[in-house]
């Protein structure tokens, strides 16, 4: 999005330095990331930077009115999914942008959905790490982080933040399955840096309120903290999982990323949210007139895992075939750019800004960012097959 930068960057581009910074990125962790990672990071402009944090700033407005939790008990689509001692604020906050042309053919970016939920915290600083390592001209002042933080402070933040001053064999990060994730990567990098035990949920012991597992020597260890990773619309589709856990259960842990966020941040916010840098959206029980445009919208189940679900070509007839109209979003389209210059075609991109709630400031910053490009219809694997320099990526932030 920088010419000089995207210029240069193409110029020195070669297949074999892509494949070196892949190899080098899959022996960091012994493992190969079970996604694409894009062939080039995104180098974002001081005007769209300003914007993003104005359109980061709107959102938070709202999460933080003291009544955004009665405004989003809705929220919870099985009331069994409640989990109890929800705390005060959300930890993690992602905001998913597309980087669209305004009007006057200026770079904005819309709001796509938001998850209160932790993203790849660990893995993107990695990525970044990697883009510089092998290649040349990312400028030094430029970050992957708004605030200053140096890669040293950002990975202390998050230290500080999910184990603190409990001993980290008693943290663990709470996923089903971890090793068959997809972004299992970020799991094992958040292993070795923190020191903290990668736990399926089917492997936690559970006596009375308290949480343990066993360690590799055979030791059980009570559990104090869970760095939650489970998304429950996957949770809910795995009744054959044999677990003595259940999220609703009262127990003496401390939830870092307390799991009722997921469903009060998340694509049920959307219709609340106002501002230059949000779509319309409606929630489809409650829209009395349906537009007559729906060329200009898309159709989204509240509650999916992973993206199932969306109708980005909506008709009056796929309106009337939704039964549970309660739990859709008729959303506005947003018409992502091709801005980004590749080899053949150019690449539209989707920014997530990641957030954190500091506990030392009480405040939710802005800390890192992830990039998906793509050349199809969709941000998704299924719509980039065969395509080259889309996939995972960061972005570089003019000062």
């Amino acid at each position: 999005m920088i010419a000089s930068l995207r210029q240069a960057f193409n110029a020195q581009f070669t297949d074999d330095k892509y494949a070196g910074m892949l190899a080098d990125l899959n022996t960091q962790f012994d493992y190969t990331p079970q996604f694409k990672v894009a062939e080039t990071p995104v180098f974002i402009p001081k005007a769209l930077k300003k914007q993003l944090i104005e359109a980061c700033e709107d959102v938070m407005k709202v999460i933080n009115q003291p009544n955004f939790k009665d405004l989003t008990d809705g929220a919870f689509f099985n009331e069994a999914m409640r989990v109890p001692y929800e705390d005060a604020q959300a930890k993690f906050l992602q905001l998913d942008f597309g980087v669209c042309l305004d009007e006057k053919g200026q770079l904005t970016p819309k709001l796509i959905e938001l998850q209160g939920f932790p993203s790849l915290y660990f893995f993107q600083e990695l990525m970044g790490r990697m883009y510089r390592k092998h290649y040349d001209g990312i400028p030094d002042d430029f970050s992957q982080h708004l605030n200053g933080l140096t890669s040293e402070e950002y990975l202390e933040l998050l230290r500080t933040e999910i184990v603190g001053d409990t001993a980290p064999k008693q943290v663990i990060l709470l996923e089903i399955e971890p090793e068959k994730q997809a972004t299992a990567i970020d799991f094992y990098a958040t292993e070795v840096l923190l020191g903290i035990k990668v736990l399926c949920i089917s492997k936690l012991i559970k006596r009375g309120k308290q949480l343990f597992y066993v360690d590799a020597n055979g030791e059980e260890i009570r559990v104090l903290k869970i760095y939650n990773r489970i998304i429950f619309d996957e949770l809910d589709q795995r009744p054959d999982l044999d677990r003595e856990f259940d999220f609703k259960d009262e127990v003496d842990i401390e939830w870092i990323g307390h799991p009722n966020w997921f469903f009060r941040i998340s694509k049920y916010t959307m219709p609340l949210l106002k501002g230059d840098y949000v779509p319309k959206s409606y929630y489809l029980d409650q829209l009395e007139n349906i537009p007559t445009d729906l060329e200009n919208y898309v159709l989204k189940p509240l509650y999916s895992f992973a993206g199932a679900g969306v109708e980005i070509h909506v008709d009056q007839a796929k309106i009337d075939a939704v039964k549970d109209k309660s739990n859709y979003l008729l959303q506005e389209k947003v018409a992502y750019a091709p801005i980004i210059q590749t080899m053949d075609e150019p690449a539209k991109c989707e920014i997530r800004m990641m957030l954190l709630h500091n506990s030392k400031t009480n405040q939710t910053q802005i800390v890192s960012n992830l990039m998906r490009l793509s050349k199809g219809e969709m941000v998704g694997v299924k719509y980039n097959k065969n395509k080259t320099w889309v996939g995972g990526s960061t972005g570089f932030f003019e000062p």
